[in-house]
């Protein structure tokens, strides 16, 4: 990837305006960047104004839920929202509400999923020109599941697995995300049960077909590899980059050579499936570039590893150009592990589906903000290398301790960008080719894992104190 232009100057003015309302809003968070018009306007589009006067306006509501969704413990909870909320208006010379959080909960539930969808897509950060692979956009492709509150609406839609007993497991959705390579910003999700008919990573891919430009690439694994989705993407005017898929045989004696272990073949198509439409399946064949190369590090074995694209002009595109792209697609599994992990998607907290999609898109809006917080454009870096964890500590850290005295804006310029030193110094290593085994070595505590309803364990013990089963 190319290094990024001097533009520190053009950029620091914007920066410091983010990092002021990152770091020393003592209330709710992004207020400044975030402002209250930007997201009046977008759920004015959508119908979803409401309470521009009140206390808990859109805009309130947007701020407090992003607090709620980048904390952890007792500090994410909605008491802790509201008491936000209530330090915070009359800063604002606003009235603040009650203490209770009676009426927080029912107006944040009146935020529309489509609007944070949309807010979040407008906040995401345009790739620079410099930091494009040959002038295309790479854009990597996964999935990820997540679990949320055992109840029963939940449960109607996304319903916990097959293999666990009625009122055992936890509902469980599947989610497929579309990733920029250059801004590792999440561009797009689609949401569905973890099993069922047409809930698979592929269905759900195919939902988000729209939001690839003409010209990009689709850096997939061998998963989405199937001649269906690649004629899909080509039916987008976008390019793909995959792993082989573990079906297909490649030969390379076959078809007409570029080189090495690269060659150019005609791929037949299978029987038309019911969900792909008659003028994208017409097409006979599709031209793909098969190619073959070998990862070696020292002290390992070396792994060689097939991959199929679509970017078939070998002048512009070496053999090696694609070798790096297609490594590159490990970048969505770091990237999904700060959402799930650092951003506690894991396991969302809400408890209706409206809710736990909301919360979603609300987290996603809270992963854009924090990636945008621009240490990358006052530093000359790219966004991708500096760690996502290391920006979110000192994040909060500076918050609460800007947050416990009084700064006048020029005293808050000092240690802002002091910090801004630290996080853009948190840069994360170079590692390709990692191998780590799905293995844990701390043992948790020693307790059961639960094999019936909890209605049947508390009829248990209430009948018998002693019964340990």
């Amino acid at each position: 990837m190319a290094t990024i232009p001097n533009s520190a100057n053009s950029g620091s003015s914007r920066f410091q305006r983010i990092v002021d309302a990152l770091l020393a809003q003592p209330g709710v968070p992004f207020a400044n960047v975030l402002s209250a018009e930007r997201i009046e306007r977008i759920f004015d589009r959508r119908g979803n104004r409401f309470g521009a006067g009140a206390s808990y306006s859109t805009a309130v509501m947007v701020w407090s839920f992003l607090g709620q969704v980048l904390r952890d413990g007792k500090a994410a909870s909605c008491q802790s929202a509201v008491a936000r909320i209530v330090t915070y208006c009359p800063q604002q010379e606003l009235a603040a509400p009650t203490a209770d959080s009676g009426d927080y909960c029912p107006a944040r539930a009146k935020l529309s999923e489509a609007a944070l969808r949309a807010l979040t897509r407008q906040v995401e950060r345009q790739a620079d020109a410099n930091w494009l692979g040959k002038g295309r956009h790479a854009k990597l492709v996964d999935g990820f599941t997540f679990t949320m509150p055992d109840t029963k609406s939940s449960q109607a839609e996304d319903p916990s697995p097959k293999t666990q007993k009625p009122g055992v497991g936890l509902p469980i959705a599947r989610a497929a995300v579309i990733l920029s390579l250059a801004t590792a910003c999440a561009l797009d999700v689609a949401v569905g049960p973890d099993w069922g008919k047409e809930t698979g990573e592929t269905a759900l891919l195919r939902q988000l077909l729209d939001s690839f430009a003409a010209g990009d690439v689709a850096v997939i694994d061998r998963f989405y590899g199937s001649f269906m989705m690649i004629a899909s993407l080509l039916g987008q005017h976008v390019h793909v980059c995959a792993r082989r898929h573990h079906r297909r045989h490649v030969d390379f004696r076959r078809g007409r050579r570029l080189g090495k272990d690269d060659h150019l073949l005609m791929w037949t198509k299978p029987q038309r499936p019911a969900w792909m439409d008659q003028a994208t399946y017409d097409p006979d064949t599709r031209e793909m570039r098969e190619l073959r190369y070998h990862v070696v590090q020292p002290g390992r074995r070396t792994k060689t590893v097939t991959s199929a694209t679509t970017l078939t002009d070998a002048e512009t595109y070496s053999k090696e150009d694609i070798a790096q792209l297609d490594g590159f697609r490990w970048n969505s599994e770091l990237d999904i592990r700060s959402i799930k992990q650092s951003l506690n998607l894991a396991h969302v907290r809400s408890k209706s589906p409206a809710m736990v999609r909301q919360e979603l898109w609300t987290t996603l809006l809270g992963y854009h903000l924090i990636r945008t917080t621009a240490a990358a454009t006052l530093h000359q870096q790219q966004p991708r290398p500096i760690s996502f964890t290391g920006t979110c500590q000192y994040v909060l850290a500076s918050g609460m301790r800007l947050a416990c005295r009084s700064l006048e804006a020029h005293d808050l310029q000092r240690p802002c960008r002091r910090r801004l030193l630290q996080i853009a110094a948190c840069e994360v290593a170079n590692r390709p080719g990692r191998l780590e085994p799905r293995v844990l070595k701390r043992r948790r505590h020693g307790y059961k894992l639960m094999q019936q309803p909890r209605q049947v364990l508390h009829a248990k013990l209430w009948a018998d104190p002693n019964d340990k089963s």
